[in-house]
């Protein structure tokens, strides 16, 4: 089964034929972030953009509600389940003789580095570790392609095969699920399989766990992706970028390491998944993912923690909103700093009531004008920050607001009034 099953019948088709390189998915997919578009021949190919767009798509695929989306991935952390070998994954139906040229892969804005594949999930092993995690990837040529690796599992482990001159074999899986994608995008300790966590999420909903299928060169990957690509992380670098990332603009261009495709699979009737870079679905699969750990770290220091949530207006990233109920004055400046520790990349946190509904940016902004002063912010200099805030010059002044109302002050001051 691929992600076909995923696309809503009132799904907009796109007929006509598209050419990779031209941009033109990218103004589509803009026109409108909520609608899940099918491209029908881009490229020669099927392709599939914002089919994840939204917290309810993202649910109700993985068969719960919106609102219970965090805590059913912070469930899966924190009790993985083992996969499911399976003999014949559905990704191995077809073995591509084509190159990577001939993919739908699109360029998406006019200063881009290259085409890009958005939704490519890295699965590699090293020493008896499995990781799997999303990461841009520029295309060079039918097989080769430049990756982007930030200093976390994947980079680490390239780094310890390097020292013993060998290359990492990995496979690059698109058209996954949405439990895996969440998974892949978590942050985990090293060493900890995020195929688990996925399995644990479908288990819970479906009653079974993740099906997973071995490449020719010895990955586990999940079974029903709609593309699989094997090859390995070279020793080599080259340029790699420009590039749109999350925050709408274009990131910098790095020395990057080289992938060396060797293999292409797909199953039977393939769609290829776009992730509009710095649209809605870039947003949520990079932020929220972020969102169980930040609600991890609040509860350890303020237990009555409601939600969390990365704001959109913050691109998934810099700004969230947390909802507690304070059981002592200070509890907002602890979930401040617990907030912080749960994501290190935000610089903004907004910490508000359990009245207040922090999906609402009307009542989060509402609670900030009526339950704000400026001697209950907290602002923490020099702090290491994200790399894709471009105001941010390799550290980041971090801001937190305690929007909560003061224990001590009448109760009915900051009540809306009703009938």
């Amino acid at each position: 089964m691929s992600i076909g099953r995923f696309i809503p019948e009132d799904a907009f088709k796109v007929k006509d034929s598209m050419k990779a390189d031209t941009c033109g998915v990218t103004k589509v997919l803009q026109e409108d972030q909520d609608r899940t578009v099918v491209f029908e021949n881009l490229n020669g190919g099927k392709a599939v953009g914002n089919l994840f767009s939204t917290r309810t798509k993202i649910a109700t695929a993985m068969g719960i509600k919106a609102n219970g989306i965090v805590e059913h991935v912070l469930n899966a952390v924190t009790s993985p389940k083992d996969t499911r070998i399976v003999d014949k994954p559905a990704f191995k139906a077809v073995s591509l003789k084509k190159g990577l040229m001939s993919l739908p892969i699109p360029k998406y804005f006019p200063k881009d580095g290259g085409r890009y594949i958005t939704s490519g999930l890295i699965v590699s092993e090293f020493e008896g570790s499995r990781n799997i995690s999303f990461h841009r990837m520029m295309i060079m040529s039918d097989d080769r392609i430049a990756v982007r690796l930030v200093p976390r599992h994947l980079y680490t482990m390239l780094q310890r095969s390097k020292t013993k001159g060998k290359e990492l074999p990995i496979a690059i899986c698109i058209g996954s699920r949405p439990e895996t994608m969440l998974a892949a995008a978590t942050s985990l300790d090293y060493g900890v399989d995020e195929l688990t966590v996925a399995s644990a999420m479908c288990q819970t909903s479906f009653g079974k766990p993740l099906d997973v299928g071995k490449t020719d060169n010895g990955l586990y990957v999940p079974a029903d992706t709609d593309y699989v690509i094997e090859g390995r992380i070279t020793l080599e670098e080259t340029k790699e970028g420009p590039f749109v990332d999350i925050t709408g603009t274009y990131d910098h261009i790095r020395s990057q390491p080289i992938i060396k495709v060797d293999k292409i699979w797909t199953s039977e009737d393939p769609t290829f998944q776009l992730l509009l870079p710095g649209g809605n679905e870039h947003y949520l699969f990079m932020g929220l993912p972020r969102e169980p750990m930040m609600l991890k770290t609040v509860r350890q220091a303020v237990p009555r923690t409601h939600a969390v949530r990365l704001t959109e207006g913050g691109c998934c990233w810099l700004h969230g909103v947390v909802s507690i109920t304070k059981n002592k004055e200070g509890d907002g400046m602890n979930a401040i700093m617990a907030a912080f520790t749960g994501h290190p990349s935000m610089k903004q946190v907004i910490i508000v009531d359990d009245d207040i509904d922090i999906f609402n940016d009307r009542e989060v902004e509402w609670a900030v004008a009526t339950r704000f002063q400026g001697n209950r912010m907290l602002r923490i200099p020099d702090a290491a920050g994200s790399s894709l805030d471009p105001s941010s010059k390799g550290t980041t002044w971090k801001v937190g607001i305690d929007a909560t109302r003061q224990l001590d002050m009448d109760i009915g001051l900051f009540k809306r009034a009703e009938l």
